[in-house]
């Protein structure tokens, strides 16, 4: 009798999950990506670099659209890890953050729904940057209704498959240039009459005029 050999192809062999980096309330091609995950890790140990989405994000207000940043502080002299990154308080960047998000999205359709989940992130304190990341993140994917966990890395871990086609997320580059795969969803923003339509701002933008229909438009957006 010959021996049993089991057959292999039955047992698809899961990849292993992407591993993201850890952004200020990010773009719409960062978040239609991380709907396509079972679990949701971040990037705590990679070094942290200057002017990227990591403290920043992109919204349309009524002068256009606007750059919120959040103050940090870091080691001087050397590279330092996403993960020791200080929020700084010494000027209150969170109440400036949270009037210009009032003042942006107001009048749009689901704002007023949302406004005291997002509250709380900008009327207390976080000591570290990966932790206000980490609370937005985890936010927002629920109110998208993606309920996906969300974890941090224990180790460095190095780029693999869309990650290391770096920089996917480049915040000074035309989402085009850097993100073939991605085709923004166009829809209503408050203030396209005045500006016109502008694409893959901060998730927040998208989630604030299209309320339950972001998950949708996510899914949409990403041919590869």
């Amino acid at each position: 009798m010959e021996p049993h050999v089991p057959n292999r192809q039955s047992q698809p062999v899961k990849s292993a999950p992407l591993v993201y980096p850890s952004l200020y309330n990010g773009p719409i091609n960062y978040y239609a990506r991380l709907i396509r995950e079972e679990q949701i890790i971040l990037e705590q140990y990679d070094h942290y670099s200057k002017q990227t989405y990591r403290n920043r994000c992109r919204l349309m207000g009524p002068n256009g659209i606007m750059t919120l940043s959040v103050p940090v502080k870091k080691r001087r002299g050397g590279k330092t890890l996403m993960r020791d990154i200080l929020v700084d308080y010494d000027t209150p960047w969170n109440t400036i953050h949270w009037r210009s998000m009032v003042g942006a999205y107001a009048a749009s359709p689901f704002f007023n729904l949302m406004r005291e989940e997002y509250f709380p992130f900008y009327h207390r304190r976080f000591r570290y940057l990966i932790d206000l990341n980490m609370g937005l993140t985890t936010l927002t994917l629920g109110l998208i209704g993606a309920d996906i966990p969300a974890t941090l890395t224990q180790e460095f871990c190095m780029p693999s498959g869309e990650n290391a086609k770096s920089p996917w997320y480049h915040s000074k580059k035309k989402v085009e240039e850097t993100d073939p795969g991605f085709h923004p969803p166009e829809y209503h923003q408050v203030f396209s009459e005045r500006f016109g339509f502008r694409s893959n701002l901060s998730i927040l933008d998208l989630l604030f005029n299209e309320g339950p229909d972001t998950l949708t438009r996510l899914k949409q957006s990403l041919r590869t």
